[in-house]
């Protein structure tokens, strides 16, 4: 098994694993664990191999444990890297990545922002109210790291949006965050799908430009300058 490289799970023995068919592991003497985090590192090491990935399931995601390897071939590849890492070239290439994901961000903010505008589509009367609704969205919603549904790839820019407007909206204009909801399967998406019901009924008074008292507007009152923003990393799930 030391000479395969697999993914496992962690197992509550230390050094011990889990392989997929549940077989309890003993990870060998001369192995360590690399934890995760240097993306570049781990690359590394698992292409000289063989090594054990350890992932843990949470839900609908998966994070990784680390790596484990052997000690020598972690060594070599920190080494390595490090002074890969120390010359002129790589801090270039290093500033050079940088300035590229800054523009390239700044573009996905931009084009974020018009796809929520044009998913809300207020009315005339409302329209700088809209741009500000965007706003606050775009903002909450692009930072890279987020973790919110803006930042995910697998659906097209518009439903981005379209999810991001209402996760906000159900953290900033209704009881969603104080909420006592049942431990039952299924309940906390079946409130969910209540609230957005209720937060597409007040977009649609905006769009098609009903008049809305602004005392009252839990939209407006959550766009004051004093109201402070919630997030939903898991707006999917």
């Amino acid at each position: 098994m030391a000479e395969q490289t697999m993914d496992v799970a962690p197992a509550k023995e230390a050094r011990h694993v889990m392989a997929a068919d549940g077989k309890l592991l003993r990870v060998p003497d001369h192995w360590e664990l690399l934890p995760p985090g240097d993306a570049g590192l781990t690359r590394r090491v698992k292409a000289a191999g063989p090594t054990w990935t350890v992932k843990e399931k949470k839900g609908r995601r998966t994070f990784s444990q680390g790596v484990w390897a052997d000690a020598s071939t972690i060594i070599a590849a920190k080494e390595k890297l490090e002074s890969d890492r120390s010359t002129e070239a790589y801090a270039k290439r290093r500033q050079s990545d940088a300035v590229r994901r800054e523009k390239k961000q700044s573009v996905y903010v931009e084009d974020f922002f018009g796809a929520v505008v044009q998913f809300l589509a207020f009315a005339p009367r409302y329209r700088s109210l809209g741009e500000q609704f965007a706003k606050a969205v775009t903002d909450h919603a692009t930072p890279v790291g987020s973790g919110t549904v803006a930042r995910t790839e697998r659906i097209p820019i518009e439903r981005r949006a379209e999810s991001a407007v209402i996760a906000w909206m159900r953290h900033q204009t209704t009881a969603y965050d104080h909420m006592a909801i049942a431990r039952v399967k299924g309940k906390r998406r079946e409130v969910r799908r209540m609230l957005a019901e209720q937060s597409r009924l007040l977009l649609t008074k905006y769009r098609k430009g009903d008049e809305v008292d602004p005392l009252h507007c839990l939209l407006q009152k959550a766009l004051k300058p004093s109201s402070t923003a919630h997030g939903d990393a898991d707006a999917l799930s």
